[in-house]
């Protein structure tokens, strides 16, 4: 059954692009638009488009530093890149480009409306598909990300409706931005699974980051072991998500769904199918359903495989939050639409066949890994939250 929902996008969302071979490509945005459009999925009543809005000033400065924020601004302008290092830009990952600061800021805006419909109960879902920029610090941008769209998001959940967020992440990269910026922080609690940082980008995320001060607790990790399977991954949001969410009791979910952990994606090392994105938010919706009235703020994230996979994974997120039923052929339109523009032969199904991965040699010993990984967190964790085995 369909359910009030709102897929924020403007095809301005589209200019943040740092270079023309950089792999954070927004054609993959493009493209999943156009093949939610031709499998019918906005033509629902209670599920419809929605334009984004520019963030303002104050409302980055909520989570980053004007020194920050003004250094952006003057880098986008075309002044001086001098010592653009200190902030983490000019980077080969997060080159400075034109217009920087308003585009990022359009993408901020993006996941702000997300939030503000969610919260105000104009819909029960959002996607804020461009949204998902996990990296961003406080006073420097990082790892293709230059404004932290969800902490901003997040920061404004806090100020206005003094909500509870619980931020669960499971691209495949570690969100260590949103996770710092919230790491004292108790009426928010961040939950990333990702590939372990012992083998990729950003290198954090490990068990023993649980927070500072009164947020110690309050920031969980499970880093999982590079190839690790559907089954696997599925396995542990089944088993902690529910209890993270019954002790911590959130008012709202924020979901990245960055869809970089697809056997698929040329920057990881994860093997998931289209499976694992249309299960989790399955999870992600029942669990919000039953603790915090089904209020779900999503966004997109990582995603490599731009012609392969992005727009099939985030086309599923869509049916998830907007409680359609995703056929699984991939329209004759579409694929004439844009098989002669892409390198490789675009998949005719949205999801993918069970038989296409070859197995994991070390499968068991992957997945026993990732058990003691999950227990460790638990036993560490769990316990700090506020409420936990009180039985609420």
């Amino acid at each position: 059954m369909s359910v009030p929902s709102a897929l924020v996008w403007d095809p301005a969302v589209t200019g943040y692009r740092f270079r023309p071979d950089h792999p954070f490509n927004p054609k993959r945005l493009d493209l999943s638009i156009s093949l939610i459009e031709a499998l019918g999925l906005l033509d629902a009543t209670t599920c419809r488009m929605v334009a984004p809005r520019m963030a303002t000033d104050e409302e980055l400065l909520a989570v980053h530093s004007r020194e920050y924020v003004d250094a952006v601004k003057r880098f986008s302008a075309g002044g001086s890149t001098e010592g653009a290092g200190r902030y983490g830009l000019g980077t080969e990952d997060t080159p400075i480009f034109p217009g920087m600061h308003d585009i990022t800021a359009l993408v901020s805006g993006a996941t702000l409306r997300a939030a503000e419909l969610v919260m105000s109960g104009e819909v029960k879902r959002s996607f804020s598909i461009a949204g998902g920029l996990h990296h961003a610090h406080h006073d420097r941008g990082s790892g293709f990300c230059v404004y932290s769209d969800l902490a901003v998001a997040i920061a404004w959940i806090r100020r206005e409706h003094q909500a509870r967020v619980l931020y669960l992440d499971y691209d495949a990269h570690h969100g260590d931005g949103v996770q710092g910026i919230f790491y004292a922080d108790p009426e928010v609690l961040t939950l990333s699974l990702h590939e372990s940082g012992r083998y990729l980008y950003p290198g954090t995320g490990f068990v023993d980051e649980l927070g500072e001060g009164d947020g110690y607790g309050y920031s969980l990790n499970l880093p999982l072991e590079p190839f690790t399977e559907d089954g696997s991954w599925l396995d542990i949001h089944r088993k902690l998500l529910p209890e993270v969410i019954e002790a911590y009791r959130p008012d709202v979910i924020v979901v990245q769904n960055g869809c970089d952990g697809h056997s698929l994606d040329p920057l990881t090392h994860l093997r998931a199918s289209t499976r694992l994105y249309e299960e989790t938010i399955r999870i992600v919706c029942e669990v919000a359903d039953s603790v915090c009235g089904g209020r779900v703020v999503a966004t997109g994230g990582g995603g490599y495989a731009v012609w392969q996979v992005v727009p099939r994974a985030w086309t599923l997120i869509w049916g998830g939050l907007s409680g359609q039923q995703v056929p699984n052929r991939v329209p004759r339109e579409w694929l004439d639409r844009w098989q002669g523009e892409a390198p490789v032969l675009l998949p005719e199904c949205v999801r993918d066949p069970g038989e296409d991965l070859a197995p994991v040699p070390r499968r068991e010993e992957i997945e026993a890994t990732n058990r003691r990984t999950l227990e460790s967190l638990r036993r560490q964790a769990l316990p700090l939250i506020r409420g936990y085995g009180l039985g609420w």
